[in-house]
């Protein structure tokens, strides 16, 4: 019974995210069937240093709604009280005029600061949000301009309500048009489980790191949790024209996807020559005199920016490097395996960030319109060139205001990807990053996959599920960042590795890299779906409907606790519930043609494995 507790256990209570210092830009009011709550400022609790108003000294702020606005002096801001029915994602938004130049100003959730926002300075009254964050149900407080804010700014009005939370129903098709078949397959399963469970992932090292035992990382999760992840990570750094020797990532890559049936990634420390300008194309360079660090750092001559040149020295090298990756990715290819592909990763680096910050890896030394034009060329290069189809193009972003200047288009990604390690520049501990989550989702208003391919902690499971940040796939990199306690201690780890909203190698569905695509090209009547380790099949009635799928109240595909709630409410008979005449029948788990208590118990047996 103790499964079923563990897979049916309601939400529990969870601090609200720590979103971290963001720049406010102005921002419609929250949609009006999703605000809970909505007043005037002044006519909220003013808190010490407050004052409502109409004006502040002799100086008029026109266009203030309600009897007047409330003014922060050196201080203060206001409160309101709200009742939960429901522990979920909830956004505040003010009216507010930054009079006096940039102001930062805190948000608090009974006397706990969970959102600082630096609301820039403005000539007219704008809305602003303060973000979302996740609060349990219950009474709370919310404190606008909360102790550490800085003072001499103006509020309107306020609304609080639902916020509004990304569908994540992504296509599965692949940005490559001539993706194959085994690829198609992974992107059919990633879009199926993203949003809903999140896959668990390990980076391995490098080289020979670790004595050349490239199986530490895992070895040690086994040993932790009982369990492998699902995801692992690979390098393909060693295959380059200047010290190049195979470390066998390829083997590798080929065993853990066609023997192992796991999900591999690979991002490409390509490192160039420190001193290119006397560098012979052809010859061999010892590692110590090369680099993947920005040509500021390593005091470099390779320039970047050449490489667009065909007829540049630059660009001879950056050719052969790419032949020399896509025989490796034509080997795992013609093995029957896809990849999901992270290069030129990181490129922005420290740009934008910290005023004369710069990237930190030669490919963004030149800025994003070089940046975008390189990332082109290679993925022209592989596709066209080489005829290199197995690759999922992931790339990875930053939650900068300009960090979009860095995205080259739709058609060349697959997954938008974040870094994820402490202090730089957020302290998030084991918080999801949920802001940076959702600014990524962004970028693609929602049409592409956002992944966490590097971090150092883990975050916690529940904390993803309550404030639905659903990363595709969770990846720490290799060594201390996932051995060492001070990032990720057992207890976490086993929490994270065997909880159902987790995936693992031993969860992966047999017919991973062979399932029918979903792009109209082929199509069955019988297909299977695996949630966890539940498998269900999905048959076609002799009315026609395919969405006759035991167990599929919500007729989603999947068979999960959202189907229980929504069979317990049925069953109770609950007339707001709204199921369908084919969820009706996949409600009737014992075929007797009623909804009774015992159609939920044997489906929440069969959601924890007892049946």
């Amino acid at each position: 019974m103790k499964a079923v507790q563990k897979r049916m256990a309601a939400v529990s209570a969870a601090a609200a995210i720590a979103l971290g210092t963001i720049t406010a830009m102005p921002a419609s009011a929250i949609e009006k069937d999703l605000v809970l709550f909505s007043s005037e400022a002044e006519k909220c609790t003013i808190t010490d240093g407050g004052t409502a108003t109409d004006k502040v000294y002799n100086d008029e702020y026109p266009g203030f709604t309600g009897d007047g606005f409330v003014w922060a002096g050196n201080a203060g801001g206001f409160s309101f009280d709200v009742d939960l029915k429901e522990g979920a994602m909830y956004e505040v938004t003010v009216r507010s005029y930054s009079y006096l130049g940039d102001r930062l100003q805190n948000l608090a959730i009974d006397g706990e600061v969970v959102a600082t926002v630096n609301f820039q300075q403005s000539s007219k009254w704008e809305d602003i949000s303060f973000g979302s964050f996740y609060i349990p149900e219950g009474k709370h407080t919310i404190e606008v301009g909360a102790s550490g804010s800085w003072g001499f700014m103006l509020y309107d009005s306020v609304q609080f309500g639902y916020a509004k939370m990304p569908k994540m129903e992504i296509k599965p098709t692949p940005c490559d048009k001539k993706a194959t078949a085994e690829t198609k397959a992974l992107m059919q399963y990633l879009t199926s489980v993203y949003g809903k469970q999140v896959l668990a992932g390990q980076q391995e090292i490098y080289g020979s790191g670790h004595d050349g035992n490239y199986e530490y990382e895992f070895d040690y999760l086994s040993d932790t949790t009982g369990k492998l992840p699902a995801v692992r990570g690979f390098d393909m750094m060693n295959y380059n024209p200047l010290y190049g020797w195979d470390d066998n990532s390829t083997e590798r890559i080929i065993d853990w996807t066609t023997n192992k049936n796991g999900i591999a990634t690979a991002c490409w420390h390509l490192n160039v020559p420190i001193d290119f300008e006397n560098y012979t194309l052809g010859d061999e360079v010892d590692w110590k005199d090369c680099t993947y660090k920005n040509y500021q750092a390593s005091n470099g001559t390779f320039n970047t920016e050449k490489i667009l040149d065909k007829t540049s020295k630059e660009r001879q090298y950056f050719d052969a490097a790419v032949k020399l990756l896509a025989e490796q990715f034509l080997r795992v290819q013609e093995a029957g395996a896809p990849i999901i592909f992270r290069p030129l990763h990181e490129a922005q680096g420290n740009y934008g960030r910290y005023g004369d910050g710069t990237a930190w890896f030669w490919w963004g030394d030149r800025g994003p319109e070089v940046y975008k034009e390189l990332w082109k060329l290679l993925y022209t290069e592989l596709t066209e060139t080489y005829g290199v189809h197995n690759l999922i193009w992931e790339q990875n972003l930053y939650e900068m205001d300009n960090s979009i200047e860095w995205y080259p288009g739709a058609e060349y990604v697959d997954i938008i990807a974040y870094d994820k390690y402490e202090g730089s520049p957020t302290r998030w501990e084991t918080d999801p990053a949920t802001s940076v989550f959702l600014k990524l989702v962004g970028y693609s208003d929602d049409t592409k996959m956002v992944a966490l391919a590097e971090c150092d902690k883990i975050p916690e499971i529940t904390k993803i599920r309550n404030e639905g940040a659903w990363w595709l796939y969770v990846c720490p990199w290799y060594d201390d960042y996932i051995t060492s306690e001070s990032n990720n201690t057992k207890a976490l780890l086993k929490e994270f590795y065997n909880s159902d909203l987790v995936l693992t190698l031993d969860e992966m569905p047999k017919d991973l890299y062979s399932a029918d695509p979903v792009d109209g090209t082929d199509s069955k009547t019988t297909t299977t779906t695996t949630v966890t380790t539940t498998t269900v099949t999905e048959t076609t009635s002799s009315e026609g409907s395919s969405n006759l799928m035991r167990g599929d109240v919500n007729l989603d595909k999947i068979v999960d606790v959202k189907d229980a709630v929504m069979l317990a409410r049925l069953v109770g008979g609950d007339i707001t519930v709204s199921v369908k005449a084919d969820g009706e029948k996949n409600a009737d788990m014992n075929n007797d043609g009623k909804h009774t208590p015992e159609d939920l118990t044997i489906l929440m047996r069969t959601l924890a494995h007892l049946i």
